[in-house]
């Protein structure tokens, strides 16, 4: 199909190490989540969809063209890695036209898409910035921008949010959500609330598995009736740790508010409605994932 991406089958290696095991997805227009842990193979996925490693073995196409035609999947792909860094002496216009030449764009073009997109990207005001100036959060945004520089049909953004203060977090998000609108954005993160706050389809990944291919309803839905709070002393605390599988703690005065998965309630427990959290935690817990519990009690987790 020309609007959508088929992985089928999937496998990569790092020398003897398998990175992805026969992965399958199917990805279409608007945000696509991919949600792992850090080491998930999340990174390398996007790294082969962006023609920047080769897969082993496997089919993947991406709108109609197949991965081994990496010139003519560059023209169609933008791409925002990770580890974002781009002439830091430049200033932000400067750095923009220059990557504008670099895609073939001519002159008028690139001053008319160049402007479309820093505004888009609320970064007008500061075109004359040098990008070594820039914070964090600018930075990233600058990143959409080049990346949408030649108007892409898929759009590959990786860990786009961590170490963003919540605000910028959230104008990321609604960025990537209006950039959605028209092509095919496959958001990879380990940040869950990224996820639910703009992601209607999603794949789970573990070392490099797809555990979940679906949407973020039905997998709330696999949680219902395995969620509870309940509160309790502080010193009850870690002895409840070695009990129950707890995904979040919050103190309240001298007691603590904690929220754990079961599939049985205790009589001191309130049933609640599970969040995405939730239901990927407890997708990794029934997957048989090695799993760390919270374990400060200052504030959520």
């Amino acid at each position: 199909m020309d609007n959508c991406i088929e992985i089928k089958n999937l496998n990569k290696f790092y020398g003897k190490k398998q990175a992805l095991y026969d992965v399958n997805l199917t990805i279409g227009q608007g945000m696509f989540g991919l949600l792992g842990r850090n080491g998930a193979g999340k990174t390398t996925l996007m790294k082969i969809l962006a023609t920047l490693l080769q897969k082993k073995s496997g089919q993947v196409t991406v709108c109609g063209i197949p991965i081994e035609n990496e010139k003519e999947i560059r023209k169609i792909i933008g791409y925002l890695p990770q580890e974002f860094s781009i002439y830091q002496a430049m200033n932000v216009y400067e750095a923009m036209d220059y990557l504008a030449i670099l895609s073939g764009l001519g002159k008028q073009e690139r001053k008319e898409r160049i402007e479309m997109l820093l505004a888009q990207v609320n970064l007008m005001e500061s075109k004359n910035k040098k990008i070594k100036a820039l914070s964090g959060g600018m930075k990233r945004r600058l990143g959409i921008a080049q990346a949408l520089l030649g108007n892409p049909k898929v759009l590959i953004v990786d860990e786009p949010t961590a170490g963003l203060d919540p605000e910028e977090r959230i104008r990321f998000r609604n960025l990537l959500s209006e950039t959605a609108e028209e092509r095919i954005v496959i958001l990879s993160t380990h940040i869950v609330g990224d996820i639910e706050a703009t992601c209607e389809n999603i794949a789970i990944l573990d070392e490099g598995k797809v555990l979940y291919s679906g949407t973020v309803d039905d997998l709330l839905a696999a949680a219902e009736g395995k969620v509870f709070t309940r509160i309790v002393d502080r010193q009850e605390v870690s002895e409840l740790k070695k009990e129950l599988f707890i995904t979040g703690m919050h103190t309240q005065g001298k007691h603590v508010y904690i929220r754990y998965l079961s599939e049985h309630i205790a009589s001191d427990s309130v049933l609640s409605e599970p969040n995405i959290e939730d239901a990927y935690m407890l997708y990794l817990k029934e997957n048989g994932a090695e799993l760390s519990l919270p374990k400060d009690i200052g504030g959520e987790n």
